[in-house]
């Protein structure tokens, strides 16, 4: 199994980490949420992970929520894009994008259409292998 490194932890690998953030955006009542599997698409990610928030509050508390799940296990978040505007907030992760829109942006973007050819992951059933720190 391959696993991201960060200094000396290590966190889970990808297709965990995103079902992961499917799960916590789940827990904060996000809504209409895809993990996309994205490795026989582009080089640049493994996952896409894609919600959806009914409100500025409620996108900020699955943004906030994802990367302190993730922080917790060790990941580090590499950036942040649209936590002001918060219609569409990008969470950079290296190998997993996490997505949270306002439901006007999603439907206007749609970028799991754009990306029709990724195949869905069932995130609720995938279980998540926890790892023992170094």
């Amino acid at each position: 199994m391959k696993l991201a490194t960060m200094g000396n932890t290590a966190t889970l690998a990808s297709l965990d980490r995103a079902c992961l953030s499917a799960r916590v955006a789940a827990e904060n009542k996000g809504r209409d949420i895809l993990v996309l599997d994205m490795r026989g698409i582009t080089p640049l990610y493994d996952f896409f992970v894609i919600a959806t928030g009914a409100s500025r509050r409620q996108i900020h508390t699955i943004t906030e929520e994802v990367d302190a799940a993730l922080r917790e296990r060790g990941d580090v978040r590499l950036a942040v894009e649209g936590y002001e505007a918060s219609n569409w907030v990008v969470q950079d992760y290296g190998d997993v994008m996490v997505h949270v829109f306002d439901p006007q942006k999603r439907e206007y973007y749609a970028i799991e259409d754009l990306w029709s050819d990724a195949p869905r992951v069932d995130w609720q059933t995938h279980e998540i292998e926890e790892i023992e720190e170094a």
